[in-house]
């Protein structure tokens, strides 16, 4: 890429992340995405070698103005989906530096599709806010199309939440270590029909779930038969949010169900605890993101649980010649 002059672009690394989280707080101020990391998260992003990405930094002096990652999955399913994002500080934009970046990644997303599944079909996926006009333009200008709707959803946790008990013969139990493996199953068997999923090594599930420092395993439950995750509900902290928000909020990242399970009102029962728990905790409010297309009926679930749309946000996809 020829970047302007004075542009010095190289890959992040961890002495980066101080310049990277300024650049992301810059970012957030502008664009109200509702997203806050702390260096330290921003570090543990860069702690997973097993993850298959590049990294982009770039830079005015000692100033990082705008960064991107292309990431692409250990598996395929239906699609080589690679996974691109980034941003430009709000005070770089409107000088062609956003559109760079984005056909770096785009350039990046093919060389990886190319190297770790070239038998199959390849796109390079991007999400933005529908509020977004610039990105949505940008990305449209460069080819890409809306694929997928999502909605980011909100609870206040000062208003009742509405019983939903467990069945007879299943017990409501918090998240401990002896349960790693049996979640994982539950969870890799519960999105298996969902879009865009593809298996991931366990140590990249790990990574990204029980394995976070944002984890709160005292407000994730799940609802067991005997020794069988039958539904799951996984809660996330993410400090810098309320640093920033000066609301304690507590983010709901994973809910399923086993198939065999569904139908039974687990997963209301086991989000229910959970509201009540971080209530009880001192948690504000819950959030959530959701696929609008969801098959199986999340949507219905958290509205009759009090969750309202906060943002809706676009998955735009390009395919990969």
């Amino acid at each position: 890429m020829n970047w302007p002059e004075g542009i010095q672009a190289r890959p992040i690394d961890k002495g980066d992340v101080e310049a990277w989280a300024e650049l992301l707080a810059a970012k957030e101020k502008v664009d109200q995405d509702g997203e806050n990391f702390s260096a330290e998260d921003l570090a543990e992003q860069l702690d997973h070698p097993h993850l298959a990405r590049d990294t982009i930094g770039l830079w005015s002096g000692d100033r990082m103005i705008g960064y991107g990652i292309a990431q692409v999955k250990s598996a395929v399913v239906d699609v080589d989906r690679v996974n691109a994002e980034g941003t430009i500080d709000p005070e770089w934009r409107r000088q062609g530096l956003g559109t760079t970046l984005m056909r770096w990644l785009i350039e990046r997303a093919g060389e990886l599709h190319t190297a770790k599944h070239p038998e199959a079909p390849g796109q390079v996926g991007v999400g933005a806010s529908s509020a977004n006009t610039g990105a949505d333009r940008m990305l449209r200008n460069l080819g890409f199309e809306a694929e997928r709707y999502f909605f980011d959803m909100r609870r206040p946790l000062d208003q009742p939440v509405p019983d939903s008990p467990v069945p007879d013969g299943l017990k409501l139990r918090s998240y401990d270590t002896s349960y790693e493996e049996a979640l994982r199953l539950a969870h890799y068997e519960a999105f298996s029909d969902h879009w865009g999923w593809t298996p991931p090594t366990t140590e990249g599930w790990r990574a990204r779930n029980v394995g976070l420092r944002a984890f709160r395993g005292q407000q994730s439950y799940y609802v067991m038969d005997g020794d069988t995750v039958a539904a799951y509900v996984n809660g996330y902290e993410w400090e810098a949010d309320t640093e920033v928000t000066g609301v304690r909020e507590l983010y709901i990242g994973q809910v399923g169900t086993r198939r065999a399970y569904r139908g039974r009102g687990l997963a209301r029962a086991a989000l229910a605890k959970v509201l009540t728990k971080a209530a009880e905790a001192g948690y504000q409010r819950a959030a959530l993101g959701v696929d609008a297309d969801n098959p199986t009926g999340a949507l219905g679930l958290y509205e009759g649980l009090g969750f309202v749309t906060h943002q809706k946000f676009i998955s735009y996809q390009l395919p990969l010649g």
